[in-house]
């Protein structure tokens, strides 16, 4: 075989499992471990392959980091009496911050990858088994022998509003810088990072720093007025912060009661360091920041409501794959997660099973 086609065949072999390790290459190419290093340094040399991660650049994924649970809803069937018992139906389907956000970046046809934690049990296998089926690479999923896969719980009125949310995911604290480190591969060669605040503020720190080192956009998501404490005090590195007016409100450490106020808490969490906020206010719609300084408001387009549970996440998801395509117009990236997140409460699946490639290009362009 000649040198030209050992280089290629190796080419070929990163292509198809872009972690594969230099040992696994040397073996199957019958190389020698120098010899492999010296294709690969040639192949980031033409630019083919960038840097360690042997990430190919029309292959780097959107990686999302985070929380992937058992989601459980009971809706109640009618007006919800405290203390007593009341009767519902429930549903059991995929969620967690994270995975529904890959998920609907998957189903939109993004090449998405998912760094989560699950127990070594049916129900995370079932998770992990769901993702992949969509198109989700799971393959830096941190399996635990000695916990549980997190659960999510929530209580819906009888107009599937949330009431209340019971959620068990302590293991997302084992995600830690330490652990993080073991997918440096993956992380260096993400397109663009997208990571929920079930993460511990350490590693959400770890990821900012790294994703700067790396010069990969960040993208943080908060997921309740409890957890904004795992926010660092410096928000340095992040180039979007999307969060509800009540996190908003938790972060700033003062009730905001107008358009004016929000905006205000917006420039401040700005001065911290994000380059740009987003606000999620419910059925009024969504606030984000513009150049200069000031903040512009979004009214919610109509729908017919069924489940508000994934809503956010539709949103956000909307406003990952805008920024990634190149987008610098949060205007617009704010109108398409509008659209998505309406067409997710008007189903009662968390993640809305209509999405397909083409959704993304059918959303409002204008």
């Amino acid at each position: 075989m000649t040198e030209l086609s050992k280089k290629e065949q190796l080419y070929e072999l990163i292509r198809a499992n872009p972690f594969i390790s230099q040992q696994d290459l040397a073996a199957e190419l019958g190389l020698s471990r120098s010899a492999v290093a010296g294709y690969i340094a040639t192949l980031v040399r033409e630019r083919r392959l960038l840097g360690r991660a042997y990430v190919l650049p029309d292959h780097r994924p959107i990686l999302c980091v985070g929380a992937a649970n058992l989601d459980r809803k009971l809706r109640a069937e009618g007006t919800l009496a405290m203390g007593t018992s009341n009767p519902a139906s429930g549903v059991e389907s995929f969620g967690g911050v994270a995975r529904n956000i890959a998920e609907n970046l998957a189903r939109m046809g993004a090449a998405v990858s998912l760094i989560t934690a699950v127990g070594n049990d049916s129900s995370g296998r079932a998770l992990l088994a769901h993702a992949d089926s969509v198109g989700i690479d799971t393959r830096g999923a941190f399996k635990l022998d000695d916990a549980g896969s997190g659960t999510y719980t929530a209580v819906l009125d009888g107009d599937g509003q949330l009431l209340v949310a019971l959620a068990d995911m302590a293991l997302y604290d084992r995600i830690t810088p330490a652990f993080l480190d073991t997918r440096q591969q993956q992380r260096s060669g993400a397109s663009l990072i997208v990571a929920d605040l079930n993460l511990t503020i350490d590693a959400i720190a770890a990821l900012q720093r790294d994703a700067a080192r790396d010069s990969v956009a960040l993208i943080l998501v908060a997921v309740s007025e409890p957890k904004m404490n795992r926010l660092p005090e410096s928000l340095v590195g992040v180039r979007l912060l999307i969060l509800n007016e009540g996190e908003l409100a938790t972060r700033v450490g003062r009730a905001l009661n107008s358009e004016a106020e929000l905006a205000a808490a917006c420039r401040e969490v700005q001065a911290q360091g994000a380059e740009d906020v987003v606000v999620t206010l419910g059925a009024r719609g969504v606030l984000f920041t513009v150049p200069g300084g000031g903040a512009e408001r979004l009214d919610a387009p109509p729908a017919d409501v069924v489940d508000v549970t994934g809503a956010g996440d539709a949103f956000a998801a909307a406003l990952v794959l805008s920024l990634h395509s190149g987008g610098a117009d949060l205007a617009l990236a704010c109108r398409r997660g509008l659209q998505l997140s309406a067409m997710t409460v008007e189903c009662r699946q968390t993640v809305c099973p209509q999405l397909a490639p083409d959704t993304f290009g059918a959303l409002i362009t204008e």
